[in-house]
C-alpha cells in the first residue's frame, strides 16, 4: 500500500497531537472534514491509526513501522548526508592531519578547483609519518587516493542504493556529488557525506519510531 502526501501529513499530526479529532486534523491541513473522510478511513482500515468515537485518531506505532522503513529506504542521500571534511591538494599532509583529528573524522576529501580529486584516510596519513616524509611541506596530494580510484554517491541517490555502495566498497563513508554534474564525469562537486554514522541514525529513528 502507497501512502499519498496528505496522509502521510495526517499520519504526522495524529502522531504529534494525538488523540486529535477529524474535524482538528482537518482545520491543520486546509480542508474540509468530508474532504478527509476518505484518507481518514483508509489509515483506519489499513491500522495505521486507532479511531475512537468521541476521543479521536491514536497513532498506531506497531504497524506504522514497516511504512517507516519504506521511507527512510526511498529518502534521497541529500536528505540525510552530513557535512564533508575538505581540504584543497595543495594542503600539507600536516595540516590534513591537524584538521582530521580535530573534527574526528576517519577520511578528508581533497579538491581542486571545488571539484574532487581524491581522498585520504588516517591509514594513509600514517603511511606518511611512519615513512618519516616531511609532512609540513609535503601536499596531501602525495598521499591521497585519486579519483577515479574513489567511490562516491550522487545526491540524487537513494539510501538504500547509497547504503548498498557503502557496503559493496567495504568503506565508512562515501562522498556525495552534486546530481547536476552525473553526467559530467570532470565535474565531480562534492556537496555532503554519507557514512555509516548516517546509517546508525536512521535505523536509530527506526528504533524510535522517529522519521
Amino acid at each position: 500500500m502507497e501512502l499519498s502526501k496528505r496522509q502521510k501529513e495526517i499520519i504526522d499530526i495524529i502522531k504529534e497531537k494525538e488523540p486529535i479529532t477529524g474535524e482538528k486534523i482537518a482545520a491543520l491541513l486546509g480542508f474540509s472534514r468530508s474532504t478527509l473522510r476518505p484518507d481518514l478511513s483508509l489509515l483506519t482500515l489499513s491500522g495505521l491509526v486507532i479511531a475512537k468515537p468521541k476521543v479521536g485518531y491514536f497513532y498506531n506505532a506497531h504497524k506504522v513501522e514497516p511504512f517507516i522503513i519504506k521511507d527512510i529506504k526511498e529518502k534521497k542521500v541529500e536528505e540525510v548526508m552530513s557535512v564533508p571534511v575538505i581540504v584543497t591538494s595543495d594542503t600539507s599532509i600536516q595540516d590534513t592531519v591537524i584538521k582530521m583529528f580535530l573534527e574526528d573524522v576517519g577520511s578528508v576529501y581533497i579538491t581542486e578547483n571545488q571539484q574532487l580529486v581524491g581522498l585520504v584516510s588516517r591509514k594513509d596519513l600514517l603511511k606518511t609519518v611512519i615513512g618519516k616524509m616531511n609532512v609540513e611541506e609535503i601536499p596531501v596530494s602525495m598521499a591521497m587516493t585519486r579519483v577515479p580510484n574513489v567511490a562516491y554517491v550522487f545526491s540524487s541517490d537513494s539510501v538504500e542504493v547509497a547504503t548498498k555502495k557503502l557496503l559493496e566498497h567495504e568503506v565508512d563513508s562515501l562522498p556525495v556529488i552534486e546530481s547536476n554534474n552525473e553526467d559530467k564525469i570532470n565535474q565531480l562537486k562534492i556537496v555532503g557525506k554519507f557514512s555509516k554514522t548516517v546509517i546508525s541514525r536512521l535505523f536509530l529513528a527506526i528504533i524510535k519510531n522517529d522519521i
